[in-house]
This record gives C-alpha cells, sequence and structure tokens, in this order.
C-alpha cells in the first residue's frame, strides 16, 4: 500500500498544480528560498552537498577521477575570478554563451536561441538573482523534465583550470549566468560529462516543455512551408542546420515564398538571393521592401523558401504548450501526457514482431472529433503530434546503459472491433492480430523521443508505445498534441462479477459434512485439505487459504460455513477453467503475459500499474504464475472491489 499512497499523494499535489512552472518540483528536496535565508542568517555561502565540488560531478569517463582531461581543475566562485562579476549584464544575449571543452554544442545552441525570447527565458532563468544584493554564494534554475518543471538549486562553484573556466563562459569573462544554467542541467542529469551529445531540441524542451517534430528537408513534405507558416501561428521555436553544398541559383518569379533565419552565434548570413544587399530586393515595391529589408549584419537574413531547402540539412520545430505563451494573438495546441513504464513479465511486449507478448504493452486511447480549420491538403483530417519519450538516458550514462530503441503503433478502433464502441478496456490479440496499424513512427530509434506529426480522419485510436525487442526495462512519457481538442485516456480497473448459481449441490454438502462434522464450520487447516483433496494437482498455500476465509467469512469467526464454502468452490470452478484456457501447453501454469486476458476472462480489466504490481507480487523467477498464486490473485482483487469503498476510488486514481 506504500507504493499506492505514494502514487496517490503525487496525483493530488499534480491536481494542485505541483510540477507546472509557477509551482516546480524541488529537486533533491531542496529550497531555495528556505537555503538562501538561512546562509543569510549565519553569514555564510551556500555548498552544495547534492552536487559537490568535487570530481563525481564532472563526470565518469572522459571526465572521470583518474583523467587527464580533469587534472588541474579547481572549483572557484565567481568572485574569486573576476573582481565584480554580474549574473546578467544588460540583459541576457546570444554572446554570453561561448562553449568551453565539453561536446555540448547542442545545449549553447538552445541557451543562445533561447535569449531571443526574454519571456521563456525568464521561465527558467528566474529572475531577481544577483552577486550584490543579498549574495549568499546560491542560485537556481527551472527546466522541465518528462512532464514535470523541476526547480534545480547549486551553489556557485565553478570548474577552472588557470583561472579561466572550464565549460561555458560569456565572452567578456565577466558575466556568470549561463555558466551557472549549464551547471544546474548538469545537476540534474547527473554530471557534467552527461550532457555530452545530443540535439538542440532537447534543450528547446527542457528548457519549455514542448514537443518537438524533425524534418529531413531532402524529403521535405510538400506542404512544409504552411507547417512553418502554422507553426510561427502557434508560437513554435524552430532550429535548422546546414549542410555546405555548392553555390545555388535561384530564378525570381512574380511569387516567391521567403523565410527568416537568424544565426544564433552572431554575423555569420546568407550572401545568396534575397540576402539583405541582394539585388532581389530592387524588384519589389519599396513599401514591400520597408516592411522586410533591415541591413544589418546582425545574423537576421531572409533567403527563398527554395533555397532553404536545398541549402539546410534538417528543420526542428518545437511545439509550445499554451502555459509557455502569453499573447492573445497566438493559437494554441491542445496537449495531452501519460507516464508509463515497460515492465518485463507484465508490460514490455515489444514491437509486432512479437505478436505473443505485443499486446501486453501499455495502451492510450484518443478520440478525434474536430477536423483541422485550414487543412494542409485539403482533406477534412485531424493534425496530432504524437511523442514518446523515455526517461532519465542521461543520468543512466554513468551506469553504461544504452538507451532503448523505442516507437508507437496507432490502430484505429471501429464500434465493432471487439470493444463494443467502449474505450476502457484493454485491446487484445483478437483485436489487434487482426487489423492493421493505420499510423506508426517510422522506424523504431535509441533517441530520448520518437515524434511523428499525423493527419488522420475522425475516429476513435488506441496508441501502443513500445521498445523493438519484448522484455526491455524502461519508463516513458507519452505526450499527444491535437490542433482542436479531442479526448485522450489511459485505462482505468473495472470489475464486473461474473453471477454464480445459487443452489448448492448434494455430493458438495456431503463433501463438507465429512469435513467440517458437527461443527458446520471448516477452518483455514481444514479448507486447505478440501481444496488439495479435490484439486490434487494444484496444491494451496496456507497465505491464499486464508486470503479466501476473509473474503467470504461474513461472520468475522475465521471459518466458513456451507453456503459461503460452496459460493468459494463455483468461484474456484470458474478460476479454473479461466485458467486452463490460457495453460495452453498443460504445464499448470501460465506466461505472465497472458495474465491481463485471464484476468480479463475472470470479469476484471486492469490497468499497467495493478498488471505490473500483479506480476511482481506473483510471478516466479520465469515469470510464470501458478494456480495457487492466480486464485491468490484473484481473490484479493476481489477484496479490493467489493469490501471498500476507499479502495475503489484508490485504485481508479492510482492505477
Amino acid at each position: 500500500m506504500t507504493s499506492i499512497a505514494g502514487k496517490l499523494a503525487r496525483q493530488n499535489e499534480r491536481a494542485e498544480g505541483m510540477g507546472t512552472n509557477k509551482n516546480a518540483v524541488k529537486f533533491c528536496n531542496q529550497d531555495y528560498s528556505t537555503l538562501k535565508t538561512q546562509c543569510l542568517q549565519k553569514g555564510r555561502l551556500f555548498e552544495d552537498d547534492t552536487f559537490p565540488a568535487g570530481s563525481s560531478s564532472l563526470g565518469f569517463n572522459i571526465l572521470g577521477p583518474n583523467s587527464s582531461e580533469t587534472q588541474g581543475v579547481v572549483w572557484k566562485r565567481p568572485k574569486e575570478l573576476c573582481k565584480n562579476p554580474c549574473f546578467i549584464d544588460n540583459g541576457a544575449t546570444r554572446t554570453d554563451i561561448c562553449q568551453g571543452q565539453l561536446g555540448d554544442c547542442w545545449l549553447m545552441a538552445a541557451i543562445a536561441s533561447l535569449t531571443l525570447d526574454q519571456e521563456i527565458l525568464a521561465r527558467v532563468v528566474p529572475p531577481g538573482q544577483s552577486f550584490q544584493e543579498n549574495y549568499a554564494g546560491i542560485f537556481h534554475f527551472q527546466f522541465w523534465q518528462f512532464g514535470d518543471w523541476i526547480d534545480v538549486v547549486i551553489d556557485d562553484k565553478l570548474p577552472t583550470r588557470n583561472g579561466k573556466l572550464v565549460f561555458v563562459h560569456s565572452s567578456q569573462g565577466s558575466e556568470f549566468w549561463s555558466a551557472l544554467l549549464e551547471k544546474a542541467y548538469a545537476k540534474l542529469n547527473g554530471c557534467y560529462e552527461a550532457l555530452s551529445g545530443g540535439s538542440a531540441t532537447e534543450g528547446f524542451e527542457d528548457f519549455t516543455g514542448g514537443i518537438s517534430e524533425k524534418y529531413e528537408l531532402k524529403n521535405a513534405p510538400s506542404y512544409l512551408f504552411k507547417v512553418i507558416q502554422r507553426a510561427l501561428q502557434l508560437g513554435s521555436l524552430l532550429a535548422c542546420a546546414i549542410e555546405v553544398r555548392e553555390k545555388i541559383k535561384t530564378e525570381c518569379g512574380k511569387t516567391v515564398e521567403l523565410v527568416r533565419l537568424r544565426n544564433p552565434w552572431g554575423n555569420v548570413e546568407w550572401t545568396g538571393p534575397w540576402s539583405d544587399s541582394s539585388g532581389e530586393w530592387n524588384r519589389i515595391l519599396p513599401e514591400e521592401k520597408a516592411k522586410l529589408v533591415n541591413v544589418a549584419e546582425d545574423g537576421e537574413f531572409w533567403m527563398a523558401f527554395s533555397d532553404f531547402l536545398q541549402s539546410f540539412a534538417t528543420l526542428e520545430i518545437c511545439n509550445l504548450t499554451p502555459d509557455t505563451l502569453t499573447s492573445d494573438k497566438l493559437s494554441y495546441w491542445n496537449h495531452y501526457q501519460f507516464s508509463g513504464q515497460w515492465k518485463v513479465g507484465s508490460t514490455a511486449g515489444g514491437c509486432l514482431n512479437f505478436p505473443a507478448t505485443f499486446c501486453s504493452n501499455p495502451q492510450y486511447a484518443i478520440k478525434l472529433e474536430d477536423v483541422d480549420d485550414d487543412p494542409f491538403d485539403g482533406e477534412d483530417r485531424c493534425t496530432l503530434l504524437v511523442g514518446l519519450m523515455q526517461k532519465d538516458g542521461r543520468k543512466q550514462k554513468k551506469l553504461g546503459i544504452e538507451l532503448n530503441y523505442i516507437g508507437f503503433t496507432i490502430f484505429k478502433v471501429s464500434g465493432s472491433g471487439g470493444r463494443g464502441g467502449r474505450t476502457d478496456v484493454h485491446l487484445g490479440q483478437e483485436v489487434l492480430l487482426r487489423n492493421s496499424p493505420v499510423a506508426r513512427n517510422g522506424s523504431f530509434i535509441n533517441a530520448r523521443e520518437a515524434c511523428t506529426r499525423f493527419h488522420l480522419p475522425p475516429g476513435e485510436y488506441i496508441i501502443i508505445p513500445s521498445t523493438f525487442d519484448a522484455n526491455m526495462q524502461g519508463s516513458f512519457l507519452l505526450r499527444v498534441f491535437t490542433e482542436k481538442q479531442a479526448i485522450a485516456r489511459s485505462f482505468k480497473c473495472i470489475f464486473q462479477p461474473k453471477l454464480l448459481q445459487s443452489h448448492t449441490d448434494p455430493d458438495f454438502k456431503t463433501l463438507f459434512n465429512q469435513t467440517a462434522g458437527n461443527k458446520s464450520e471448516v477452518s483455514v487447516f481444514q479448507l486447505i485439505q478440501v481444496l488439495n483433496n479435490i484439486l490434487s494437482r494444484t496444491g494451496f498455500s496456507l497465505n491464499t487459504c486464508r486470503d479466501i476465509v476473509s473474503l467470504l467469512d461474513k461472520d468475522g469467526n475465521g471459518k466458513l460455513n456451507l453456503e459461503e464454502l460452496h459460493v468459494l468452490w463455483q468461484k474456484i470452478q470458474k478460476y479454473l477453467e479461466v485458467f486452463q484456457s490460457v495453460d495452453t501447453d498443460n504445464s499448470g501454469t501460465m506466461s505472465t503475459h497472458e495474465m491481463r486476458e485471464a484476468l480479463a476472462k475472470a470479469g476484471f480489466q486492469v490497468n499497467n500499474a495493478v498488471l505490473q504490481a500483479i506480476v511482481s507480487r506473483y510471478a516466479g523467477p520465469d515469470f510464470s504464475i501458478n494456480f495457487d498464486s492466480f486464485v491468490s490473485c484473484l481473490i484479493r482483487l476481489e477484496m479490493l472491489y467489493s469490501e471498500s469503498l476507499f479502495l475503489r476510488p484508490l485504485l481508479h486514481r492510482c492505477f
């Protein structure tokens, strides 16, 4: 019950706003305001023992304790490096970010782009921090991580060598917000070395909570320009990567699609057609030119969309959540998110290459009703972005744990497709393996996130996230962004008891009288004897029989009378019928991946967390479940569902 209570507490906190940017989760349970006040009262500078100024915070391999790369590193505070350090000097700009010796240029690009939007920057870098007023050597930053905003507290000791910062630094050398932000992000991910290697969109997501999609421009869809226009209307962040090519020429026609870009690193600009000083601007009306052209070496420039497609390799779009945007002029995505787990033996079913276990993967339902107002291809479709993100990949680097290959599959649900129009029933093999998926994310990838844009007809769909191989452990966050409001849900726990006959079999009555004698009741020890005599191959345990008595003993005397024992016998006959239907090899056990189907036949629809708890409690080391464990599980489930009004909503909310 401890894990159940913990989940309930976290859900209650989330319902009250915990995990939002305005009420972020405190990383390592450190409260910035409390710690700073304590330091000021005691007249000392903050020292962070959860991320100490030592080798463990630097790295584990290239930056490990015995590496030559870390020799001579000394941790110093900014006031030890310059006379008048500044947190932010005259506003945060891209020139504040210079990459150091760490391979995190992806993070630097994201930070530099962050300076272009001061409102978004303020969500990551809380204002009011300074090296002058109330300085206590403590700072804090906020990052989005797998569905929650996290407030990370750090001290201001930074790695240096020969009096210079080893990692991120400003061009002036006296501004420290970017170096401290990098340190906070390193703490969140375990160490500095964990930040090596990545993409700018990962930084975008962790700075905004948005969802990113990627386009290979050599295979760009015909409507990509419209996608870009729509992304700008939704306040999205866009990033592109260049690929060196031969010089190209563009024909100037009557109508030209133009895109405006900005190099976050500084002054290098496009010098081809439609650049700041190109002759193409002389061919348009002066008033149009005045609106668009700003001749300055500021890193911003125009270029023809056709040139953009040929000159750049990729376009990445980070679509933002409504809480990030404050302008009334912008449209907003609707977004839904679900946290889940792939657990070996229960919900780690692998991809469709594993038909015996694929159906055991977590499933999420979404109902699309309203079509887009302005569809890209002219068809009445519903736009949705689906992103599957595996958790804690950077933290696990130091443990040598690689990312899983992940992906997702989408099935359309018809009213007669085995669900009867319901959206609260986990789909089994009889439905999924008879129908082809209507969409999928493409190839399974060993990246933090797999995200794809879809245009689907209105209807009900099931999204199934999975690893490529079966029995791969991991935690994930599934997010769905839709242009129009949709209905999205995971599955609840449902109990539909099977009706049992009420009359007592004469032969059973005779058996009861032989066992109970003149006491008209059987104890738990007599119950073991009765059941094991009747079902000699099964072998019931004392714990199972105690659970049985707890469920059926209505007068509380710890024994079962004739009527109660007969109800039990009918239950066991039903349970045995269900068990044998899935024990196809007559081994006396079932696979844990068959447990959900068996529970459904017994009247229980359980969701992923309940199934995972069942497998953890009742499965053997080979992930098999015998009949005794099966009966014990069903008896306990009945007790939870039928005896306690408190536990019903608890189960629904926690599982």
